[in-house]
């Protein structure tokens, strides 16, 4: 026995015990994403531009500092607040759900001014005629949206909010809610100098630009004391309050990206992924142990650890499980037996050269270890790139792939090996008899290249028309702009209803369909423009207060739909081309160039069948593509490594019978591979709930189309493009 045998076993409990410690209990130590659990992200562009360039170095970040100020003091439990690229910040509020609330907290600049008001007639007369006098500017005061007064103000306050120590929630003699507040010593000196001064005039309070009173000097005010008055509700005053003691921005913030998830659709969202990643599991652990026996067993128990490790680094990396997380770990599931199987064919066919057991079972590991190797760290690139450019719940999907399929190899390569050296241990024979279902085929593949070769022009023609034809229309809110809800109504509504009232507020674009089942009373409206606001006033008096529920809410502007635009492109782009890269290096250049074609014939005919089926092409799919292009190559990857293994063999044979011999013999393999990882992607079809529905739909295309361009795409390309030449 390997006398490093125990340190191995000690060193598997090990890791497995740490991942429980740092997994358990998952409720209480697993991060849950904003769409998991409720919450409010935004992106924030903090605009530079409009404040004096001797300001501007480090506006940013003093941004950030304001912002984390206000949420620490509102009180929101665990928010994420960080400065992303130069001029932006993102902003994630778990648990709040109130949008405009959180729009006024975080993107007000609460830059507070107090300002003289002129009383000289000349003045008032020539501003109001259109000549302001140098000096002074027009400012009109408003009630509840009505204009109730001109003023004419001196553009030079008397003083600003920087000289603010407290501000807090008061009371008018009427009840009325207001902000009281203080100055420091320096501005209650200049607060009391500017009252005894102007006892009769108006002094206007102006809160980013905008005029809320403009009280009657009545006397001097010594102690350094105002107030805010200007109809607020107790709420309202509260968060202005809030704001004023956070301190103003260095400048003006703009909301370009805004999501919301309702805490009702996240546990939605959690029941139907535990019921999706048990379906897929409990198929997966039946196949494996009905076909493959023992190796079997042993491979799912090496999935099931590939889970505790999984949930283990991502309790304790504090990295966040989003639903596009709980996807890729149902891939996972999937993809992580494909080691497992690669090991198994590779041990049935050295069993029977009639080697002993222990030979058998080291020969087995070591053919299968390159293309195991080659084939996740492809996907794992995927992975990677899409955290490079991936946002939010993409980035959740990225890290629990690529934490999955590392985890994978560990169990797959290294775990499993310990178990099967403690049953050989001393040389004992153990029973490996498996399954075999689908015998080595004896097709002759080349020749039938010229049929694939035509079938995949259709195909690809194809997907070129639902690409072109119907993929500009069919763009969601991600990269078009404008807002998107979901829409929970209490009681059975007609659409038409909702419809005029939504064109009555003026979004005569906005767009209504039915959500998922329709027992379940779901609606979905799109507009083109940002308008969260009037949706819900629209809703409010079609439906009536309280008899609907905003399940999600996503407004994206047009500068950050562009930029998530081409961030996709890019994605897709770079993975491709550093996938052609790896391969060149590990193979040949024609191997690489044989192993993208049959990618990019991938991506067409899934994306041209997901646009002809009406589905909308959001964030999630980019990240379903990528995950498709890294499963494509996958299954390549193995074809050609055994294809490079027999030319080395086969020295003599002509090249195009040992691309045959080849596919014949991984034909089981690939077809065991992908039947194991649609029981993963079906299970999120029929299970993962409506919100992951058109993800699973583009997987299942491409995983099909994935099998498929294996044989008769990358295969062939390499006959016709090496012909009778030895790779």
């Amino acid at each position: 026995m390997d006398k490093y045998f125990k340190w191995k076993v000690l060193f598997i409990f090990a890791v497995v015990g740490l991942s429980i410690y740092f997994a358990y209990p998952p409720q209480e130590k697993i991060n849950l994403g904003l769409d998991l659990k409720g919450g409010i992200h935004l992106l924030l562009q903090v605009e530079t531009e409009k404040i004096p360039e001797k300001y501007r170095e480090g506006a940013v970040d003093r941004a950030v500092e304001v912002i984390q100020n206000r949420i620490d003091q509102f009180g929101v439990r665990e928010p994420y607040i960080t400065k992303q690229g130069k001029d932006r910040i993102v902003v994630q509020l778990p648990g709040l759900t109130d949008q405009e609330r959180a729009r006024q907290i975080v993107g007000q600049t609460a830059h507070l001014e107090f300002k003289l008001v002129s009383d000289d007639e000349k003045i008032i007369k020539d501003a109001l005629a259109g000549t302001i006098p140098q000096g002074f500017e027009v400012k009109q005061m408003e009630d509840e949206g009505k204009l109730t007064d001109t003023l004419i103000l001196e553009a030079e306050p008397v003083l600003v909010g920087d000289k603010l120590t407290n501000a807090s929630v008061g009371f008018d003699q009427y009840g009325q809610s207001m902000v009281e507040v203080q100055f420091d010593k320096e501005g209650a000196k200049i607060f009391d100098t500017v009252t005894f001064q102007n006892i009769g005039k108006r002094l206007a309070i102006v809160l980013d630009g905008k005029v809320h009173s403009a009280p009657v000097i009545r006397d001097r005010i010594p102690n350094g004391r105002g107030q805010i008055s200007g109809n607020f509700t107790v709420e309202q005053a509260s968060d202005l309050a809030l704001v004023l003691n956070a301190g103003a921005l260095p400048a003006p913030v703009k909301i370009i990206e805004e999501r919301a998830v309702g805490p009702t659709l996240g546990q939605d969202s959690i029941r139907s992924g535990i019921y999706a990643s048990l379906g897929g599991a409990v198929f997966v652990i039946i196949f494996m142990v009905a076909y493959y026996l023992l190796p079997g067993v042993i491979a799912s128990f090496a999935v099931l650890l590939n889970l505790v490790i999984l949930l283990g680094v991502l309790a304790r990396t504090g990295a966040s499980l989003t639903l596009p997380g709980i996807a890729g770990i149902i891939l996972t599931i999937g993809m992580a037996v494909d080691a497992n199987v690669l090991i198994n064919e590779r041990i049935r066919e050295e069993r029977k050269l009639g080697k002993a057991i222990r030979s058998v079972i080291s020969a087995g590991y070591h053919k299968a270890f390159s293309a195991i190797l080659d084939s996740n760290v492809t996907t794992i690139l995927s992975a990677l790139i899409l955290l490079w450019f991936g946002t939010g719940p993409l980035r959740g999907f990225a890290v629990t792939l690529s934490i999955g399929l590392a985890a994978s190899m560990f169990t797959a390569i290294f775990v499993t090996r310990v178990i099967f050296d403690f049953f050989t241990r001393e040389r004992r024979e153990i029973h490996l008899g498996m399954m075999n279902l689908i015998p080595e085929p004896k097709i002759d593949w080349a020749g039938k290249r010229w049929f694939g070769y035509a079938f995949s022009i259709v195909m690809v023609t194809v997907g070129l028309v639902g690409i072109f034809l119907k993929g500009p229309k069919q763009l969601s809110t991600d990269f078009t702009g404008g807002t998107v809800q979901e829409i929970h109504l209490n009681q059975p509504m007609d659409l038409g209803k909702i419809r005029s009232a939504l064109i009555q507020a003026g979004l005569q674009d906005a767009q209504l369909q039915h959500y998922g089942r329709p027992e379940e009373r779901n609606i979905l409206i799109r507009t083109k423009s940002e308008s969260t606001k009037v949706i819900q006033e629209a809703l409010t008096s079609s439906v009536g207060q309280g008899k609907f529920e905003i399940r999600r809410s996503e407004t994206v502007g047009p500068a950050a739909s562009k930029e998530l635009f081409g961030k996709a492109l890019k994605a897709i782009g770079i993975s491709l081309a550093i996938m052609l890269v790896y391969l060149a290096w590990r193979f040949q250049f024609i191997y690489g160039v044989c192993a993208i074609i049959p990618l990019i014939h991938d991506v067409v005919v899934s994306l041209g069948i997901f646009f002809l089926t009406g589905r909308d092409f959001s964030l999630p799919i980019v990240a379903a593509v990528l995950t498709i292009i890294g499963y494509s190559v996958n299954d390549t990857i193995v074809t050609l490594d055994r294809i490079r293994e027999d030319v080395k063999i086969f020295r003599k044979e002509d090249f195009s019978k040992i691309v045959n011999m080849s596919i014949n013999q991984t034909f089981g393999r690939t077809m065991i591979t992908s039947t194991t990882a649609l029981f993963g992607v079906l299970a999120l079809l029929f299970f993962g709930g409506p919100a992951i529905n058109d993800l699973a739909f583009i997987l299942v295309v491409g995983f099909i189309s994935g099998v498929y361009s294996t044989i008769f795409v990358a295969g062939p390309l390499l006959i016709d493009f090496i012909g009778k030449k030895k790779a």
